[in-house]
């Protein structure tokens, strides 16, 4: 894998920032002893970006990506020290702006999550 994240068939720029949860979803109750009854339903996976000071088109590009419904990401997974790819949809999309200069946005940060369907 050439890029630390793709998503589609689109190469991300590195991000600045990215944490990968590993999430399980479980069903879980206490039966009439208080004892705790657990069954795993599956696991799955939370991504949070965040990239710094990306340019107009680099900021386009990461937005123009996570705007469908849902989508392919691949990543490198710590579970399994392995590339692996998902199908995830975005969380809200927060973009910070510095300025404008001679007309042209300068970006200070976007953040979003990818999670797991």
């Amino acid at each position: 894998m050439a890029a630390i994240l793709k998503i589609g068939n689109t190469e991300l720029p590195s991000p600045s920032e990215m944490q990968i949860g590993i999430q399980d979803i479980k069903k879980a109750e206490r039966n009439a002893k208080g004892n705790l009854i657990s069954e795993l339903i599956t696991t799955k996976r939370k991504i949070e970006l965040g990239w710094a000071f990306l340019t107009a088109a680099q900021l386009q590009t990461v937005l123009s990506a996570v705007a469908p419904n849902t989508f392919s990401v691949t990543y490198l997974d710590p579970l399994t020290n392995a590339s692996r790819t998902g199908t995830f949809y975005a969380g809200d999309r927060k973009v910070g702006l510095i300025d404008f200069r001679a007309g042209v946005p300068r970006y200070k940060e976007i953040k979003f999550n990818l999670i797991e369907v």
